[in-house]
């Protein structure tokens, strides 16, 4: 992959991770988002901040399903993509998991529970 490749694709995880960090808003009350969300295995993910955390062996490759939280603003939606999925040592693959291009650049997201 070349680098300006890579380049943009670390862009579109960053981009991703933040806009789930911040969230939605509409008319001053928070909204579910999509963004962040990644799926492993049947099982959706969403990133963790501040967590120390160390990457295991590669699993496999995690869907970023597509995300438009901001349908006025067409700048910010997410494409689909796709991203390396990492085991978490010590955490079971159920509960979380990192994705990243590397080792050294993935990011702890643990398991989405809805609540209904």
């Amino acid at each position: 992959m070349t680098t300006a490749l890579k380049a943009g694709r670390r862009l579109i995880v960053t981009t991703v991770l933040l806009a789930a960090a911040v969230g939605c808003s509409d008319g001053g009350s928070s909204a579910a988002s999509c963004a962040g969300l990644v799926t492993f295995q049947n099982r959706d993910y969403l990133p963790t901040v501040n967590e120390d955390f160390t990457v295991g062996e590669k699993l496999g490759t995690a869907a970023v399903p597509e995300c438009d939280d901001t349908p006025n603003d067409p700048d910010v939606a997410i494409p689909e993509g796709k991203i390396t999925a990492y085991a978490v040592k010590g955490m079971d693959t159920s509960l979380a998991i990192a994705v990243g291009d590397t080792p050294a650049e993935a990011t702890l997201m643990r398991i989405h529970e809805e609540v209904r």
